[in-house]
This record gives C-alpha cells, structure tokens and sequence, in this order.
C-alpha cells in the first residue's frame, strides 16, 4: 500500500499505536501562587525577634492567600528558626489551599512532582513515548518535570524521545 489513500498524505506515526506524546503541560495546576517573605516580618530584614514576629504575624492579612497556595522563604541572609515556619503555617493554613516552603518555582515543581506520582506509568510498557518540547508560557514545564516524568517512564518505555513526532531527540531506548 502506499502512503497516500484517495489524494492524501497518511501520516504513519500519527497512526502508530506504539507512539505516545505526553503533555506534560496538561498537569499544570492552575491555582494561583502566592509568595511570603519572612525578611518583611524581621527586625531591619535580618534579625528574628520572637515577640515582634509573633505581633507581626498576628497583624497580618492572611485572607488575601485564600484560594491560593502559599510560597514561604526568605530572601535576605537571616537565621530562621524551624518554630517561625511553624507559625506561619498556624495563620497560613486556614486560609490558603496548601503552604510549601521556597519560592514560586519551587511550588511548581513540587506540584507537578504530585501530579505526575498519580500516573500510573505501567500504561506505558513497551511504547514509543515522545515528552512533548513546546508549552505554552502561561502554563510553563520546568526541567525537573522533565527529569521526573524520565525517571518514571525510563522502566516502562521501548523508546523515549523529547520534542514532536515530526521533530525529536531520542533519549532512550531498551
């Protein structure tokens, strides 16, 4: 048979049933992130004073983190207590979908992980799997979804392949 069926072009691998693309875009939690630095809660950004902090958290506005997940760091060279992230969460969690510690990034990465530890990855035994390269900025794959969706697929594949059907890079192969 060729390649073509009544005047048009058959596209094989589209056709493969071994060929999957994952878009790992597609586990892009859209929930809002918002980030809280601790330096604004410190005396001169530097120095954790227990009252102060204590008062300052009190004070705060934590309703404008509902609906949102809350980043939590630090940004200058301050000593934080493991105590101070404790009572963050204790304002924090009523309020916000869900507290992590580090930055906006850092949640990223940290959600997509869960995302993709709800796969379940043996579907994917013996196929051709193709990480799909390009993502919308709005909803952006950082690398460690990538590192992470490897580890994961690596025992299953027959082949695995970063970018398009049309374009690829191969990365495994059994």
């Amino acid at each position: 048979m060729n390649d073509t069926q009544e005047g048009t072009i058959v596209n094989k691998i589209k056709q493969s049933k071994k060929l999957v693309t994952i878009d790992l875009q597609q586990y892009f939690d859209n929930t809002p992130i918002q980030e809280l630095d601790l330096k604004d809660f410190l005396f001169e950004e530097l120095i954790l004073k227990e009252k102060e902090f204590r008062e300052s958290l009190e004070s705060h506005n934590w309703e404008q983190y509902k609906d949102s997940y809350l980043a939590v760091y630090c940004s200058s060279d301050a000593i934080i207590s493991k105590w101070a992230y404790m009572l963050v969460a204790q304002y924090a969690v009523p309020f916000c979908e869900d507290i992590f510690q580090g930055n906006k990034p850092d949640v990223v990465d940290e959600l997509y992980r869960r995302q993709l530890n709800e796969i379940d990855w043996e579907k994917y035994k013996d196929k051709f799997v193709i990480l799909k390269g390009c993502s919308d900025k709005k909803k952006p794959v950082p690398e460690s979804a990538y590192l992470y969706a490897t580890k994961k697929l690596v025992p299953h594949v027959q082949k695995l392949m970063y970018g398009e059907a049309c374009s690829n890079v191969p990365v495994y192969r059994k």
